[in-house]
């Protein structure tokens, strides 16, 4: 990958656009964009922000921006390009006040998350020991399974096309990692690819690709 484009061109004045399906996206290309957009984001590290991409058809990127001839793979059907940053706050909500123009096929979202064993959710708040139907406030879930000392760090990237498949792709962080930017650490760190990782979220990315 030679790079994401970091800019955000107006994609309702591209020009015709084929379907993801005519354009040959079957599942294998959309995991590898999946990870095509893991790969880059991890060039910058952990400990970074959600962030949004929009996979966008390359003939109409290069036709709108042909300056970035040498930055993309002019053979890939689609390309992701990375977008502004998502407002802070609760995540659902930012994606439900999202809706892409016709002309993006896809988006995908990169969230760095924290994982833990089976088992171990009944240590969080509102876990075996709640009363039955107590709400737990979300902000102390996440910062009692950030807490956790059997948690798992890892980045997410979960992908999804207008009409076409899904893909998600989880990097579990190394326990001996750097922080650093650029840091090697990945080359050891393992990758897990599986479509159905985060239902909840794919089906909320997709609904950013659903008119009303």
């Amino acid at each position: 990958m030679n790079g994401v484009p970091a800019t955000n061109p107006s994609w309702e004045s591209s020009p015709g656009d084929n379907s993801p399906s005519q354009l040959g996206v079957d599942q294998p290309t959309v995991t590898a964009l999946a990870r095509e957009v893991e790969e880059f984001v991890a060039t910058g590290g952990w400990d970074q922000p959600t962030q949004l991409f929009a996979l966008v058809p390359t003939t109409s990127l290069l036709e709108l921006q042909p300056d970035l001839a040498g930055q993309v793979d002019a053979g890939a059907p689609l390309t992701p390009v990375a977008q502004e940053a998502l407002p802070e706050g609760d995540l659902g909500e930012a994606l439900a006040g999202i809706m892409w123009p016709e002309t993006v096929h896809g988006c995908a979202l990169v969230q760095e998350i924290v994982v833990l064993p089976p088992g171990a959710e009944q240590d969080l708040p509102g876990g075996e020991d709640a009363d039955d139907g107590a709400a737990v406030d979300a902000e102390r879930l996440r910062a009692a399974a950030a807490d956790h000392p059997d948690r798992t760090e890892a980045r997410l990237v979960a992908a999804v096309l207008r009409d076409g498949p899904v893909a998600c792709v989880l990097r579990l962080r190394d326990t001996g990692s750097s922080t650093e930017t650029g840091s090697d650490s990945t080359d050891t760190e393992e990758v897990i690819v599986h479509p159905e990782l985060a239902p909840n979220l794919t089906d909320a990315l997709r609904a950013t690709l659903t008119a009303p």
